[in-house]
């Protein structure tokens, strides 16, 4: 500790720091917040761009300057093999060990071996929290010696984190489905898990003129615009919703996807065989999102609920809170913690996300008026959601586990 500040690792050993991915925004964020009460370092596994921090400071565990695929993943651990997982446990070992005398607290944002860092700082007489953003739950078929072998990895790094979780003293969960899943799952003593849900950046996410949005980027000022903004991934399915287009749609309906992923040439396919105006807009500037958001009259959410523990939603999602501070309602899914956060047809509209509802949805499309309505109360409802608090409640659960650890023990 110096000048009566904690030094504290923000460790991410899972991830690449890629400006425009979700988990780097969460963890940058905090990261700032979190440098108004103490000295923080932030350690990717790898660094892909750079970027300017005032209040923390950015480190790689593996320092180098290749350029691979796991560069340009949000996950930087997805898809290596077993065999080069133990040869980064190694790294994170030598990281611990080398960088340990640096920090009075550990934090370690949850991967594919949750845990394992927080135990290797621990060694070094370094209290960690192991902060948690999700359950892995399997949902692949297991028909072919490809899919065995990948089912065979997850259930592998599964126990590891499981093993490394019940040894943490302290994990802090973003949801309280989340805290469920970990208790039944890595059977995690439930009172060691603290919830702590994610904040929104206000001063990015806010209210703006949808006619002046629209001009700005080209769009028409007459026409219902749907938006979904992030990845086109496992875990978000447009797919019901494009079915449900091919056999008609509303007048004046535009659809835009903004983002990228390994599902968009499936996507594109099925939107080209429906009624609808669909434009795929790709990857965009982070500090672009708000204005394309303010040109929608409501934003998507489409959860694949079957890639969740029970099927419930369990992750904090970044995309719903920052949608609606921007005073668009969200049409989501009736799930997990999504429940905590849309109220149907209050906020938004939830429906299960199967093509024969999205064709309901689209049967009893709202007025452009109602969803307006919705758009002014789903900002109300996360005004009080900031990063700052967040990192509030970290930085107590943090200084209350280092004090514990610092007292000398009773024989």
């Amino acid at each position: 500790m110096k000048n009566g500040r904690l030094s504290i690792c923000y460790a991410a050993p899972g991830h690449t720091l890629v400006a425009s991915a979700g988990s780097t925004r969460n963890i940058l964020a905090v990261a700032e917040a979190l440098g108004e009460q103490a000295d923080v370092t932030v350690a990717f596994r790898t660094v892909s761009d750079e970027i300017a921090a005032a209040s923390f400071a950015v480190t790689e565990i593996e320092r180098t300057n290749a350029v691979d695929a796991r560069r340009r993943d949000d996950v930087a651990a997805r898809g290596l093999n077993p065999l080069s997982h133990l040869v980064y446990c190694r790294t994170l070992n030598r990281f611990a060990a080398t960088t340990a005398h640096e920090f009075d607290l550990v934090f370690e944002k949850g991967w594919r071996l949750s845990g394992y860092l927080a135990l290797a700082f621990g060694r070094h007489g370094v209290p960690a929290i192991l902060i948690e953003n999700d359950a892995r739950h399997w949902n692949e078929p297991v028909a072919t010696l490809r899919q065995l072998a990948k089912y065979l990895a997850h259930l592998s790094a599964q126990r590891v984190a499981a093993y490394c979780s019940r040894r943490t003293p302290l994990i802090i969960a973003e949801t309280a489905q989340l805290k469920t899943a970990l208790v039944e799952q890595r059977h995690v003593a439930a009172e060691r898990i603290e919830v702590v849900h994610l904040g929104v950046d206000h001063a990015l996410f806010r209210p703006m003129d949808q006619a002046r949005a629209r001009a700005a980027l080209g769009l028409s000022p007459n026409k219902i615009l749907l938006i979904y903004v992030g990845g086109l991934d496992q875990y978000h399915d447009l797919s019901p919703m494009f079915l449900a287009l091919c056999d008609g749609t509303i007048a004046d309906l535009e659809i835009l996807v903004v983002g990228d992923g390994e599902y968009r040439q499936r996507y594109e396919s099925l939107a080209q065989k429906s009624a609808a105006a669909v434009r795929f807009i790709g990857k965009i500037g982070h500090e672009r999102i708000p204005e394309y958001v303010a040109a929608a009259d409501a934003c998507l959410a489409p959860y694949h609920t079957k890639g969740f523990y029970k099927g419930e939603v369990s992750f904090s999602t970044l995309k719903i809170p920052e949608y609606m501070a921007c005073a668009r309602p969200v049409i989501s899914v009736p799930s997990g913690h999504i429940r905590t956060l849309i109220e149907n047809a209050t906020t938004g509209i939830l429906f299960d996300n199967g093509p024969r509802e999205w064709r309901q949805f689209f049967e009893s499309f709202p007025t452009r008026e109602k969803l307006a309505e919705m758009g002014s109360r789903a900002a109300a409802k996360v005004a009080s959601m900031s990063w700052r608090a967040t990192a509030r409640a970290y930085y107590e659960f943090g200084s209350r586990l280092r004090d514990a650890a610092s007292r000398p023990q009773v024989a």
